[in-house]
């Protein structure tokens, strides 16, 4: 018998190996198309008893321009998901019941964004709410006989200018007299967001926050809304006067029923996302100590109920946590951190501050800890979008609960990521990812296409993104370099810290030999390469055009021309008085700063061709400095083009504009690396 076996696996592994090559090769590279319709998963909740998690997967629709969420369902044991919701609008936010039979979600199915429910045993959904502002989010009260639920109010009340003056007659227009008069992409003059209480049994509706702040906190938050078991409320806020220069967030408790709100927290650093512990002893939370700095160190600390007491659980170790849930017997907290590219699963002993890893590799996010022993969360890498997992506390039994996107990603040649390290700025090691094209081979060369990161405290990870996706650029036959400058995010403080009045030099120098790299590989035609950037890659894009001419071709998207103008149109101030100085033009010190680093000095050696990009709302870095940039290309005679978006912000959401994206970026570089090729467009 074990001849005969032997003879077998012999004659076995051959023909698995003709298979593998065969369905390598029968692989296609991904299109947009095919990008577009693979599914999102995402907002992952466990029931209660901890055998089912509820989930959103979303798909964006080119016909409806917009992405279509839906609610789905599957047992955290194993067995086939299913979608619970269908029909017009979409649906997010799905919230277990107590009793664990039905889930409650948001949808936008009947006039705007309103909670709803299902059985779990099936039935159409029923609405809940009909709040005339539309819902924000929600939660569940332990008791099930009320929701709490988040929703944008005019504030104060009937004493807006712009309403008395216009009267009969409305208009458009604005007035305002304090910053922070807008974020992001929207327009906040005159608008609060409140926590209210609605009693299922009467629909009867009270704002539990009737103060002239936003709650939960409109910036740099996170799971800001929480109950305990016995029915506390902690929340939010910013209690600052001057929100638009201050991080100063603080945990505050609110009685089931309301009552001013009694502060948790005090320190002038952002404290947010507090999470209460099963027996309700405890509330976990993230904090960060330096006011002013939105990127410092983040860690998790924890609050004593009945002493009164704060400690940080995660001091000692130089990485940031990103979320935290409670194991069920209060004694651990599972915790997601952003390591090396990476967001990493540990659990971490209250007691003994003994840490374990659960998963690594990609990001892992979003943990939600079963009563059953097992963690639910999101895993994604560079060639997987954001799927369920589960798998033990202790890092066994790890599987995906619902492979929707098994079959399409079966067709695709997505490469996965290669890491490198080499000697940058200040002798510190730096990091980088390496991306080869579909049906790669070693003896042609390829042109690179090489992405700078945005943030510029955010680092680029082994991650499945829906707008900058490295397996997009590599489809046109692109190798793609990236690496994580100083500033980045995952290897230490001190890296992250660095780049704060250094914006030129530290993450340039680090950008030009981490190119020195790529473009010494004998795949990589160092004559042909390009470069591109969204935000503080933006801007670094611009830079490079006044201090580089190692590329053909950049796109620039949402990026920084004159910094001190930046300064001046921005809204979260906090963020330039921390990267440059307070008092931005009025200040001669700080006014010095942004000249030394602004790219608009140096826009007399600009030369290369170069595709701007920017959205009319964009409130973060405004429309005007992709404008000046164009200027100063085309009255130097630079070859240059501007995408211009009159319904997009910092992003580009929309589906018909996400394809318009792609098709004018991709065909813009090989215009000038693949003058050869086939572009997709006339």
């Amino acid at each position: 018998m074990k001849r005969v076996l032997r003879v077998v696996v012999a004659l076995t592994i051959p023909l698995l190996a003709i298979r593998s090559s065969l369905a390598a090769q029968t692989r296609q590279p991904i299109t947009f198309e095919t990008f577009l319709a693979l599914q999102i998963s995402g907002d992952p909740q466990v029931s209660a008893d901890g055998s089912m998690a509820a989930f959103t997967v979303s798909v964006p629709s080119l016909g409806e321009n917009r992405n279509v969420s839906r609610i789905w369902v599957v047992p955290t044991a194993g067995g086939a998901a299913r979608a619970v919701t269908a029909g017009p609008g979409s649906d997010l936010a799905p919230r277990w019941a107590p009793d664990g039979k039905s889930l409650a979600f948001i949808s936008t199915r009947n006039a705007g964004p309103q909670v709803w429910r299902v059985a779990l045993a099936g039935g159409d959904p029923a609405q809940v709410t009909s709040v005339e502002s539309g819902v924000n989010d929600f939660f569940w009260a332990p008791d099930g006989g009320a929701l709490y639920l988040t929703s944008d109010i005019k504030w104060p009340a009937g004493q807006h200018e712009i309403d008395r003056r216009t009267g009969p007659f409305p208009t458009q227009a604005k007035i305002w007299t304090d910053l922070f008069y807008r974020h992001w992409n929207e327009w906040r003059v005159g608008t609060r967001s409140h926590l209210f209480r609605l009693d299922l049994a009467t629909k009867a509706l009270t704002d539990l926050t009737p103060i002239d702040r936003d709650v939960p906190t409109l910036a740099l938050g996170g799971a800001d809304l929480a109950v305990s078991a016995a029915g506390d409320l902690a929340v939010v806020y910013n209690p600052d006067q001057d929100i638009a220069e201050s991080t100063n967030n603080d945990l505050f408790l609110i009685g089931a029923g309301g009552g001013a709100p009694e502060p948790v927290t005090t320190r002038r650093g952002n404290d947010h996302s507090p999470a209460f512990s099963p027996d309700g002893k405890s509330i976990a939370y993230l904090s960060m100590a330096t006011p002013g700095f939105e990127s410092d160190h983040q860690q998790l600390w924890l609050y004593d109920r009945a002493t009164k007491q704060h400690r940080s659980l995660t001091g000692n170790w130089d990485r940031n946590v990103q979320s935290a849930a409670w194991t069920s017997d209060s004694k651990s907290l599972v915790v997601e951190i952003e390591e090396r590219g990476y967001h990493n699963l540990y659990t971490l002993e209250l007691a003994t501050g003994r840490r374990r890893l659960i998963v690594s590799g990609g990001v892992n996010s979003t943990p939600r800890v079963t009563a059953k022993g097992d963690v639910v969360f999101l895993r994604q890498t560079a060639t997987l979008p954001p799927e369920l997992f589960a798998a033990g506390l202790d890092g066994s039994r790890l599987r995906s609960l619902a492979p929707l996107n098994s079959a399409a990603l079966a067709t695709l040649d997505l490469p996965p990521l290669e890491s490198f390290s080499f000697k940058g700025a200040l002798g510190d090691s730096v990091q980088g990812w390496l991306l080869k094209p579909p049906g790669f081979d070693p003896a042609k060369k390829y042109p690179l296409f090489y992405v700078v990161h945005g943030g510029p405290q955010v680092p680029m990870s082994d991650a499945w993104s829906a707008r900058w996706n490295y397996q997009m650029f590599a489809s046109r036959g692109y190798v793609v370099g990236v690496v994580n400058f100083h500033g980045s995010p995952g290897w230490g403080q001190a890296f992250t810290n660095s780049i704060s009045k250094h914006w030129g030099d530290y993450p340039f120098e680090d950008l030009m030999k981490g190119l020195d790299v790529i473009a010494a590989l004998p795949f990589v035609d160092s004559a042909r390469m390009g470069a591109a950037g969204a935000s503080y890659g933006g801007y670094m894009i611009n830079w490079m055009q006044g201090h580089t001419d190692r590329f053909k071709a950049f796109v620039s998207h949402d990026g920084i021309f004159n910094l001190a103008s930046a300064q001046g149109a921005t809204e979260e101030l906090w963020f330039p008085n921390h990267e440059f100085g307070e008092g931005g033009v009025t200040n001669p010190e700080t006014r010095a700063m942004l000249d030394k680093w602004s790219p608009h000095q140096f826009a007399e050696r600009w030369k290369t061709p170069m595709l701007l990009v920017h959205g009319q709302q964009d409130y973060r870095l405004d429309l005007s400095e992709g404008l000046q940039a164009f200027t100063a290309l085309r009255v130097r005679g630079i070859q240059g083009k501007f995408l211009y978006f009159p319904d997009e912000g910092h992003w580009v959401l929309k589906p018909r504009n996400r394809r318009l994206w792609w098709s004018t970026v991709l065909d813009w570089m090989d215009q000038y690396l693949r003058p050869g090729a086939a572009n997709s467009t006339p």
